[in-house]
């Protein structure tokens, strides 16, 4: 029997696993920390009782995806369930853009921005799937969904400020810029309104859903189905060089592209070597752990509702604080993801106190602490938050890169969402997954499809493995 070893059991080290099981191969994952998942965890991190996610928090792309939708994840522990709101993000005077699942709801919230807002998201809400089978594997192919492709392109080829304009309202503008964020990239440079898109049409076609009981669910029902299929998992098993392990026919390696050069050393190709090194990391991430009496009390009635608050004020304010963030420099008032799940999946709760989950953006390897801006920032929006707090867990850049090697100096979206690495992730080259060490693939979030709870990346690199070891094709495709 052929055999393959996954080094790191993040969803797409799990997804790349049972992708190499399904296919009749002896698989074996090994994790450095006691416990699998990478970002995709669960703990009780403030007070006991309290279900706190570690990382990914809400999952559009993976309901959506194909990898996922291909397995009976339900029959594995995973029900999925959506708050009353799928996400919200709250202005100075009290109002806010609202997304719905409905996307009927959606504009007719935004009043007079209704129709410009059916205008951008129909047609993807509509062809969503398509765009997915395209938009899930490596840029260089031949596209399923030319027409769908295309008319996709045309906007998210824009930067987020620039389609932005599209809307007139201030709740409309901010409900599209707060979603575009979520590429921790300056708004203002090209393609930045690609992942905002995407967030919002999948939000209208799925919604922003959680897994009763935690993100954890997900990592554990993606273990049982590679278990179920001969895999076994391994933890505690800290790979410090692909020396160390055993003969195999494939390795994938489920780490960023500055962990890849430390494992393979010199047996990196120099060219891939320095495209590695060339590799951009994104800003960082510093996560506050709320535990919170009677929740966070918003200004916003439908922040009370919703499953993701985007705080950041107006669409310029979010703007100027990302650029900010890219330059190095700590805004005052930063932009912040602020989860409250528990309105979804009320079990994480223990009676009137709520888990809280917040993260703002920062400068890559940031070494202050952000907790009063951040707390500042829900005063703002929410009057009376601190006095409800009974709780605070806060996880600096530093301790993000303690917890899981791939997220160096903070980042956990594993690289810069630039123009060049959305097209060209984690370097340029026909096949991304490929190391050009003979049988080893990377397969992280640093190559393509990129970042989020999908396992593309994963089943991607693993299918490509499979078709090479069954042609014998070039071991150097780099």
């Amino acid at each position: 029997m052929t055999t393959a070893i996954v080094v790191g059991s993040g969803p797409n080290g799990l997804a790349g696993a049972i992708t190499l099981a399904r296919a009749g191969m002896e698989v074996t994952v090994l994790e450095a920390a006691g416990t699998i998942g990478g970002g995709t965890r669960t703990s009780e991190l403030t007070v006991p009782g309290l279900l706190h996610d570690h990382c990914s928090a809400f999952h559009p792309m993976g309901l959506a995806a194909p990898f996922f939708t291909g397995l009976d994840l339900g029959a594995h522990g995973v029900q999925w369930r959506w708050a009353p709101v799928e996400a919200a993000h709250p202005l100075d005077d009290g109002s806010a853009g609202v997304l719905h699942r409905s996307l009927e709801a959606t504009c007719a919230g935004l009043g007079a921005d209704g129709s410009a807002w059916r205008r951008v998201f129909e047609p993807l809400v509509e062809h969503l799937n398509e765009l997915f089978e395209d938009l899930m594997r490596p840029i260089l192919h031949v596209p399923a969904h030319p027409v769908s492709l295309a008319r996709f392109g045309a906007r998210a080829g824009l930067s987020a400020t620039a389609l932005g304009r599209a809307f007139r309202t201030p709740e409309a503008r901010a409900l599209f810029t707060g979603a575009a964020a979520h590429a921790i990239h300056p708004l203002t440079r090209p393609a930045t309104s690609a992942i905002g898109l995407m967030l919002l049409a999948a939000g209208h076609r799925v919604g922003w859903p959680v897994p009763e009981g935690g993100s954890a669910v997900i990592t554990a029902a993606l273990a049982q189905i590679l278990v179920e299929h001969g895999g076994r998992i391994e933890t505690g098993v800290r790979v410090r060089s692909l020396s160390e392990l055993p003969p195999t026919d494939l390795i994938l390696l489920d780490v960023a592209p500055d962990v890849a050069i430390a494992l393979a050393g010199d047996a990196l190709p120099t060219r891939v070597h320095r495209a590695y090194q060339r590799f951009r990391r994104a800003p960082g991430a510093f996560k506050l752990d709320l535990a919170v009496e009677g929740g966070l009390p918003w200004a916003n009635t439908d922040c009370n509702r919703a499953g993701t608050v985007h705080v950041g004020g107006a669409a310029a304010q979010v703007v100027a604080a990302e650029r900010e963030v890219y330059a190095g420099r700590m805004p005052e008032r930063p932009f912040m993801l602020v989860g409250q799940q528990y309105l979804a999946d009320p079990a994480r709760s223990r009676g009137n106190v709520h888990p809280v989950w917040a993260y703002a953006h920062v400068p890559f390897g940031y070494a202050g602490d952000a907790t009063e801006a951040m707390l500042a920032q829900l005063e703002r929006f929410a009057p009376g938050a601190r006095e409800r707090i009974v709780a605070t867990v806060a996880t600096t850049p530093t301790q993000w890169e303690s917890y899981n090697p791939n997220f160096v100096g903070g980042d956990i979206i594993t690289g810069a969402n630039s123009p060049r690495q959305l097209l060209a992730r984690p370097r340029p080259a026909l096949n991304p997954y490929a190391t050009g060490i003979a049988g080893v693939y990377l397969c992280s979030a640093a190559t393509p499809p990129g970042g989020g709870v999908h396992g593309m990346c994963g089943y991607n690199a693993a299918t490509i493995a499979l078709a090479d070891l069954r042609t014998g094709g070039p071991a150097k495709a780099y």
